[in-house]
């Protein structure tokens, strides 16, 4: 097997692995990280060649607009606090704790090269998180949260593992310089987000048509990580600023066709690429073998003191940090934005997973500093990084969902349904008030104006039954009934209108073109 068909057979695996996961309750991420182990021990398998520094900007930039497509900056506004606790704060306790107990135990080394461990091990990875997450049914402002915190932690990570990375190449460490660094290279990469976002938005306006739109989408936040990486930016935080942007500017509420169609890209390429990212994590497991080749003892000891530091430190932390959250929260209309009991901290605390970020930073380390000689331990801190990978994110990764379940943290489904209530009842009034407009205007016959009142009733009959009275809801339920059967009809009228236009396009003569274009008519047809 070559890299080619290695890459073909991750692809195919992540496809797998969604319908497997839902069936057995198990996240699609873990499965593909066991996947890959498997693939790494068998013999036909070839090691994965894909240089360092290719990981991160090939499959972080993807990943982390998929992942902010599903959220707002008004959630991370009403996160901030939090979010600030888990992304950056604990980021940095975590570094410090690693760092600590790294250079206590691991004979010779440097106070810099475990403070480029402990960075690499303290994010806990965006995409495991909510993508485990997600599948859980937990409550919204856990994830909320959890996705704030593992789209921002990278940020603060990455920067200092490369001072760190910095201080161990060339021997020489400035903390004014560290800090000037840490704070330039967030402005540049909010300077470049949002120049990107500004400039995609109004691009978007000039393309028009939905498939170069989307196409530009993919294309975006590649742009946005490179260039502010070449600028000495945070790439990770330049794309989560153009994402943001894009997400909050660039939506046509009349735009349809785009917005299906975006999320139905976006669902694929976000499943793929996650696949991909979490079998490669798997497939590491070459390099760490051989590095611990006659040296098991030692290094798993290693390795299962500085996860018991990330799983503890992390618990420590959650406790009082949710604590102060709670009192310094002002009560405003998202107070509920917070965890509100020890069980859904647990859970939070247990959702702590390591990924792709870790894996990447780890096999991103030189192999040789300034003056030629060996980077300090690398093959240590790579086994070492490896196997906090493997226990956070293949065992709590498995034992998530028990835990959920045992502690019964579920989203709060009243909740859930009286804010589709209210966003139907808005609809409707919208839609009515629209109408209202259009007969100041218009001379509207009366049985059309009665006909268009209750389509504007039905905009909010459809997204939440429980807008109506129960007799008003009884009569309704007959005519959607009634309703969905002449539907039901015309979807087979149209089924064997498309059936006879397809069938023209293997007939001598047609026009492929000219059939794709009649078919797309029909397909467009159907979705209404």
């Amino acid at each position: 097997m070559d890299q080619l068909a290695l890459l073909f057979v991750l692809l195919l695996g992540a496809l797998v692995s969604v319908p497997v996961g839902d069936r057995f309750g198990l996240p699609a991420p873990v499965l593909m990280t066991l996947f890959g182990i498997v693939l790494a021990v068998a013999d036909f398998v070839p090691d994965v060649n894909i240089p360092p520094e290719l990981i991160l900007p090939g499959l972080l930039p993807p990943l982390l607009y998929a992942a902010v497509r599903r959220t707002s900056w008004r959630q991370f506004a009403a996160n901030i606090r939090p979010i600030f606790l888990l992304a950056v704060a604990l980021v940095f306790v975590t570094t410090v704790c690693v760092a600590f107990v790294a250079n206590a135990i691991v004979p010779g080394l440097s106070i810099a090269a475990a403070v480029a461990l402990g960075a690499l091990v303290a994010p806990p990875d965006p995409v495991a998180a909510t993508a485990v997450a997600g599948q859980l049914g937990l409550p919204r402002r856990l994830v909320s949260i959890l996705e704030g915190e593992g789209l921002f932690n990278d940020v603060t990570a990455i920067v200092l593992y490369h001072v760190a990375i910095a201080a161990v190449v060339s021997g020489s460490f400035s903390p004014w310089r560290a800090g000037l660094d840490f704070l330039l290279s967030a402005v540049v990469a909010l300077a470049v987000g949002l120049a990107l976002g500004w400039g995609a938005n109004k691009l978007m306006d000039v393309l028009g048509d939905a498939t170069l739109q989307i196409g530009l989408t993919l294309l975006v936040p590649y742009a946005s990580y490179v260039l502010a990486e070449e600028l000495h930016g945070s790439g990770v935080l330049a794309v989560l600023t153009t994402a943001l942007f894009i997400a909050e500017y660039a939506t046509d509420a009349d735009d349809v066709m785009t917005r299906l169609a975006g999320y139905t890209f976006w669902d694929i390429v976000d499943t793929l690429v996650t696949g991909v990212a979490f079998g490669l994590i798997g497939l590491e497991l070459h390099n760490a073998l051989r590095t611990a080749s006659g040296r098991w003892g030692e290094l798993l000891g290693w390795a299962a003191a500085v996860v018991g530091v990330v799983v503890v430190v992390r618990l420590v932390w959650l406790l009082p940090a949710t604590w102060l959250t709670k009192r310094l929260h002002a009560r405003r209309d998202y107070d509920e934005e917070i965890p509100t009991s020890w069980r859904e901290t647990i859970v939070m605390w247990w959702s702590g997973m390591r990924g792709v970020a870790s894996v990447a930073l780890a096999l991103a380390i030189p192999l040789k500093t300034d003056d030629g000689s060996p980077f300090p331990d690398r093959d240590e801190i790579v086994f070492i990084a490896f196997g906090v990978i493997m226990a956070t994110l293949v065992l709590q990764g498995l034992t998530l969902p028990w835990l959920v379940k045992r502690l019964g943290v579920r989203a709060d489904t009243d909740r859930e349904k009286e804010v589709e209530k209210e966003l139907a009842v808005r609809a409707a009034k919208a839609a009515r008030q629209r109408l209202k407009e259009i007969e100041q205007v218009e001379e509207l016959p009366e049985d059309v104006t009665e006909q268009m009142l209750r389509r504007a009733f039905e905009i909010g009959f459809r997204i939440s039954p429980d807008v109506a009275e129960d007799e008003r809801r009884e009569g309704h339920e007959k005519r959607m009934r009634r309703l969905k059967r002449l539907r039901r009809i015309q979807q087979e009228m149209l089924s064997a209108a498309r059936h006879e236009v397809l069938a023209a396009r293997s007939e001598p003569g047609a026009d492929p073109e000219i059939v794709d274009r009649v078919l797309r008519h029909l397909d467009v047809r159907s979705l209404r």
